[in-house]
């Protein structure tokens, strides 16, 4: 296992960082065999571990903090905030309020009395970023969390809010956790090199691309639509839908081309974001023992210069084959507001 400093901290993470995403009732509702996959990983050298507050709604942390006892020193722990959270107002969002509340949520069910790195989960247009990073700077200095930083950014968010932690002289984001795989190559163009540019370290998810590189889905085989991802998001599996076809003709050119390199399709599409020198970490996500098994067989995986030109050939650098992200967008394109003027004052006159 290969080990990284994560964004200017100090701390040393393994490249690898397991991501407890299907850990619960959304994905494995057995909370022992999801410790033993945790335990497994930590037996394997990855030191570093990743959840969130709203992965089924707490459960997923909870899992962790039975996993993590008496071994709470080997890892570098990371959970998230900003999703809604059980009924009401105000259980949501970058809001100091609801920061200082759902921090101490998450230290109880991870029964910890720290977090290495506090993520925000996704923007809040509705909060001043300056009120964001000042009480992510009061919880560092609390001793309640250790690092922050954001995830899913778009890159102008993150200039903004490096602009304003430099303008008040409040704490930095330290690291950005976007999706990134060779079906998803958007923040290529601009998140990446942003990040390089503050120094921010990097966790990218989702390298199997929604299960397209995991193999399960190919070009001519029938999808079942009533199980799965693909019954939860049917939009991203739906061969009538044509951007999907151009990911499954996608994945018949990069399944030859891993064969021609002695690795399965998952082992290069895990081994594909490690390459990029922004890059730190990169979260795999198993729900069985199987595929995390799987995943760590080719955790020592190195793709050389060929195989990285042929793969820019199949999905030219900088292009997603879909929307990686299918829990949030941005309101300057989805509320119709903010992109048409009112009829009245359209006119050029």
């Amino acid at each position: 296992m290969r080990y990284r400093i994560l964004g200017g901290t100090g701390i040393e993470v393994s490249t690898h960082c397991l991501g407890t995403m299907m850990f619960g009732a959304v994905g494995n509702p057995d909370h022992e065999e999801c410790v033993r996959i945790i335990h497994a990983a930590l037996d394997h050298g990855i030191n570093f571990v990743d959840t969130a507050d709203m992965y089924s709604a707490g459960e997923s942390e909870t899992i962790v903090g039975k996993a993590l006892k008496g071994r709470r020193d080997e890892v570098v722990l990371a959970t998230k905030v900003h999703f809604q959270m059980g009924e009401g107002r105000n259980r949501s969002g970058n809001s100091r309020r609801w920061i200082v509340r759902a921090v101490e949520d998450s230290l109880r069910r991870l029964d910890t009395d720290w977090i290495d790195l506090y993520q925000v989960h996704r923007p809040d247009h509705g909060t001043d970023v300056e009120e964001t990073l000042s009480v992510l700077g009061d919880l560092v200095r609390a001793g309640k969390i250790r690092a922050f930083g954001c995830s899913t950014f778009p890159a102008e968010e993150i200039v903004e809010a490096h602009h304003v932690a430099e303008r008040w002289a409040l704490p930095r984001f330290r690291t950005e956790q976007p999706p990134y795989s060779i079906l998803a190559r958007g923040i290529e163009s601009s998140v990446l090199p942003v990040a390089r540019r503050y120094g921010m370290g990097v966790l990218t998810w989702s390298p199997l691309a929604s299960g397209f590189l995991s193999g399960k889905y190919r070009l001519g085989r029938t999808i079942d639509m009533t199980s799965g991802r693909a019954a939860l998001t049917p939009a991203r599996f739906d061969p009538a839908v044509p951007g999907n076809i151009a990911k499954l003709e996608a994945v018949e050119q990069l399944v030859e081309l891993a064969d021609s390199i002695g690795c399965t399709l998952p082992e290069l599409a895990v081994a594909f974001p490690l390459a990029h020198p922004a890059v730190t970490s990169v979260i795999t996500g198993p729900r069985t023992m199987e595929q995390l098994e799987a995943l760590l067989k080719g955790a020592g995986l190195v793709l050389d210069d060929a195989t990285l030109d042929r793969i820019d050939e199949i999905v030219e650098p900088g292009r997603n084959l879909y929307h990686p992200d299918g829990a949030w967008r941005s309101p300057a394109l989805t509320d119709v507001g903010q992109r048409r003027r009112v009829l009245g004052d359209r006119s050029a006159d």
